[in-house]
């Protein structure tokens, strides 16, 4: 076979004869060999730094950034706009993680609150999750809207005037169905999250939705088969509230109410007499039964035109399940009970006892 000199000399690059590494490879021995391990430990070294980023945290949580991320929004821009306020130390890591994750075309549109205490790995589960941002804003049961509009005020929440006149909105009244002069009583108590992009027509709606699935779910039937609309249901409920401290003593006060519009008497609730004026603390005086209003139950007959505050399934349900009793009065013997009586003599017997030296009713 005829000699090769340039497949030798191809063979024979690295190694003499002898097996030993050329001269000049030898020569040049520890720069090849800290190539060689640059090479094999970059992987390790991204793959640890990539690892780090996951959980590292840039700050302390000390500071707060609140997101908008709209429909459509790219996860290059949400990656951005997260390491442009400090949130996450690298949009690129953060970017290659959520496409390694396969998440990149899983994150949720919303407003989302993030601080620089939180790792990204935690920043992209809230993001795929679409965990917004929202405040836990709850209604008591009983409050009345002027209440309510106070306490959200006092939240920081909306402005207690704009809210209010959002109640009194007849288009929006219109638009929800309800044909009183204000959402009084449709406002269920539960506890509601408010995100930054909601407004006040946009959290009532979600408060009277939120009774209207409740009524369909558990009232509606018996209501009407008692022969009482939501509105009258809603009337009679939140007076019941407003009287009753102690919840067991529902049932009772329903019935005094029940029986009283039976034999067309005067309902005579103290709450009734300072609607719209103030919150009922329990005690009125002899100028607010006089006080003439539509809703003052000490001149009127019958129902007030609607409901004096938001109530509860309890009363709700008292309503409903009325005790079957012959009582017509009661008065508060200042231990957060009732004294209940069948007759007027008797109930002035309790005024003496428990009011000392009389009462208004």
């Amino acid at each position: 076979m005829p000699y090769n000199y340039r497949t030798m000399n191809i063979k024979t690059t690295f190694k003499d004869y002898s097996g030993r590494l050329p001269a000049h490879f030898r020569r040049h021995k520890n720069r090849w060999l800290t190539a060689a391990a640059s090479f094999l430990l970059f992987p390790a070294f991204a793959l640890l730094f990539y690892l780090h980023f996951l959980d590292s945290r840039p700050g302390t949580g000390n500071r707060t950034a609140i997101f908008d991320f709209p429909s459509g929004v790219t996860l290059n821009t949400i990656a951005d706009d997260l390491a442009n306020h400090h949130i996450i130390s690298s949009s690129l890591l953060f970017n290659l993680h959520a496409r390694l994750e396969g998440l990149d075309a899983k994150i949720k549109a919303g407003t989302y609150r993030f601080t620089d205490g939180m790792p990204p790995r935690e920043i992209l589960r809230k993001l795929v999750a679409g965990e917004v941002y929202a405040f836990r804003f709850t209604v008591p049961e009983g409050y009345s809207i002027y209440q309510v509009a106070e306490l959200l005020d006092r939240r920081g929440i909306f402005r207690k005037e704009r809210f209010l006149a959002r109640c009194f909105d007849k288009s929006l009244l219109a638009e929800l169905g309800i044909k009183s002069p204000s959402a009084e009583g449709y406002l269920f108590p539960c506890t509601y999250e408010i995100s930054p992009r909601m407004d006040e027509a946009t959290l009532i709606s979600a408060m009277v939705s939120k009774f209207r699935a409740v009524y369909e779910d558990r009232y509606a039937e018996r209501a009407e088969r008692k022969g009482l609309s939501p509105h009258m249901l809603l009337t009679l409920a939140s007076m019941i509230e407003k009287e009753a401290i102690d919840p067991r003593e529902r049932p009772l006060i329903a019935s005094v109410f029940f029986n009283r519009l039976k034999l067309d008497m005067p309902l005579q609730s103290d709450p009734t007499s300072v609607y719209g004026l103030r919150a009922f603390a329990g005690k009125i005086s002899r100028q607010d039964i006089l006080r003439k209003t539509p809703y003052n139950t000490y001149l009127i007959t019958g129902l007030p035109p609607g409901p004096i505050g938001n109530p509860g399934e309890g009363a709700l349900e008292a309503v409903l399940s009325p005790a079957k009793t012959g009582f017509l009065y009661f008065v508060a013997r200042n231990d957060g009970t009732h004294h209940f009586s069948e007759t007027l003599e008797e109930h002035n017997r309790a005024v003496q006892l428990y009011l000392k030296p009389h009462s208004p009713s």
